[in-house]
C-alpha cells in the first residue's frame, strides 16, 4: 500500500520505544512505557479479553505510524459503553465478540489514537485498520476517545461518530483555592467548604506526592486501596499492583499520588497522571468512609496542585454529573465505529443520530446549570 509495509505486532518489545514515543508525543498514557506496563503486568492480555494487535506502519526500517489496537473478547475497560449493541447481536443469534478496539485500556482520556508522522500516514493507517477488520472477520472496529483530527479522519473514511460527555476543570490562573471558590455561586461555594471541613474535622490529613518522591511502599498502599474499593463494588478486573509499581518507577515525572491519613495511618489514595498543561485523575481507593473524603482526595487536592503548578486543565475521569457542582464543566468526547453487519450498521447509525441530538441537548442543560456566578 503506497510503498509502505504494515505489520501486526503482538509483543511491544518488537516496537522500538523511542520510535513509538516520537510519534506519541508527550502524553505519558500514550507512551510505550504505559502500554508495556499493561502488557508485562498482565492487565491487558488475553486472560482478561485483550489481545494486542498493534498495527504498525513502516517506511523501510523506520516506524512512521502505529495504532494501539486490541482484539477484544468483551467490552470491559473501554469506558465507551456498547453492551446494548452486544446484547442486540446476541438476541439475533450473532456474535459481537471478537471485535477490534483502538484504545488505551482502562483510560478514558481523549487524544491521539492514530500515531502518525503525517496526515497521509494517518489516513493510510486507518484505511489499513479497516481493511484488517474486514479480512479477519471481526464484528466491528472501534476507535475510542479520539482527538478532533483523528475523529475527522475516521468520519471521512465512513466510520460512525459517537459522542459522550466528561467533566473537566479549567484553571485560568487562580491565585489559590479561595480565588477559585470566589468564582462559584454561593450555594456551590458553601457546599465545597462544608465538605472540606468535614474531612478536617474527621482528623484526616492529606499530602500530594509526585512520582519522583513516591516510594514503592506508597505505590503498594495505593494499589491496595484501589483493589479493595474495586472488590467492594464488585467491579470487573482492571489494573494490579505490578502495573502501578512499573508506572511509578518508569514515569516519575508524570505521576501524582494523593494520600489521605488519619491518626498517622494512611486510609485512602488517588492516582493522577500529569503533563505540563494537564492533570488526569484516574483511580482511587479507600479503607474508611468519611463524608467528603472522596471529593477531597480525588478533586480538591488535585485542583490545589494545578493552581500551585500553573496546570491549566484537570480531567476528572469518565462520567460524573456530580462534578458539575464542584466547578467542572461538560466537555464532549468522541469515538468512531464501524460494524461489518450492514443491517446492524444502519440501525446503529440511526440510533447515534438520535443519541447525538440528546447529548447536545444534555450539554446545553448542563451549561445552564453552571456552578459559576452569572454575570
Amino acid at each position: 500500500m503506497d510503498g509502505y509495509t504494515f505489520k501486526i505486532i503482538e509483543d511491544l518489545t518488537n516496537i522500538p520505544a523511542a520510535k513509538w514515543d516520537a510519534l506519541a508525543g508527550e502524553s505519558p498514557i500514550l507512551s510505550h512505557t504505559f502500554f508495556y506496563a499493561l502488557q508485562e503486568s498482565g492487565c491487558a492480555t488475553t486472560r482478561f479479553g485483550w489481545k494486542a494487535q498493534f498495527l504498525s506502519m513502516w517506511n523501510g526500517d523506520q516506524l512512521v505510524g502505529v495504532m494501539p489496537l486490541y482484539l477484544k473478547m468483551n467490552s470491559f475497560g473501554e469506558h465507551v459503553f456498547d453492551f446494548a449493541w452486544a446484547d442486540a447481536y446476541y438476541r439475533h443469534g450473532l456474535s459481537y465478540y471478537p471485535k477490534l478496539a483502538c484504545t488505551i485500556p482502562f483510560t478514558p482520556v481523549s487524544g491521539k489514537r492514530l500515531l502518525a508522522e503525517s496526515d497521509e500516514v494517518r489516513r493510510l493507517l486507518l484505511k489499513h485498520a479497516l481493511q484488517f477488520a474486514k479480512e479477519t472477520g471481526v464484528s466491528s472496529l472501534h476507535c475510542l476517545f479520539l482527538n478532533e483530527a483523528d475523529a475527522t479522519e475516521a468520519q471521512a473514511q465512513g466510520m460512525m461518530l459517537r459522542q459522550d460527555v466528561q467533566f473537566h476543570w479549567q484553571n485560568p490562573g487562580y491565585r489559590d483555592f479561595d480565588d477559585f471558590l470566589s468564582t462559584l455561586s454561593r450555594d456551590k461555594r458553601k457546599r465545597i467548604k462544608q465538605e472540606r471541613r468535614w474531612v478536617k474535622e474527621a482528623g484526616v490529613e492529606l499530602k500530594c506526592i509526585t512520582g519522583e518522591y513516591a516510594t514503592a511502599e506508597d505505590w503498594s498502599f495505593f494499589a491496595s486501596c484501589y483493589l479493595h474499593t474495586l472488590q467492594l463494588h464488585n467491579s470487573p478486573h482492571q489494573l494490579n499492583e505490578d502495573f502501578f509499581q512499573r508506572i511509578g518507577a518508569a514515569l516519575p515525572k508524570n505521576t501524582l499520588l494523593v494520600i489521605a491519613s488519619r491518626e498517622g495511618c494512611p486510609i485512602a489514595s488517588a492516582l493522577n497522571y500529569l503533563t505540563r498543561d494537564s492533570l488526569y485523575g484516574r483511580s482511587w481507593g479507600t479503607f474508611e468512609f468519611h463524608s467528603g473524603l472522596h471529593f477531597e482526595t480525588c478533586y480538591y487536592q488535585a485542583m490545589e496542585f494545578c493552581i500551585a503548578n500553573n496546570i491549566k486543565t484537570f480531567e476528572g475521569g469518565a462520567q460524573g454529573e456530580h462534578k458539575l457542582s464542584r466547578g467542572f464543566l461538560p466537555v464532549t468526547t468522541r469515538s468512531a465505529h464501524w460494524l461489518a453487519h450492514p443491517q446492524f450498521a444502519e440501525a446503529v447509525e440511526n440510533y447515534l443520530k438520535q443519541e447525538t441530538d440528546a447529548i447536545s441537548e444534555y450539554v446545553d442543560q448542563l451549561n445552564e446549570r453552571s456552578p459559576f456566578k452569572q454575570n
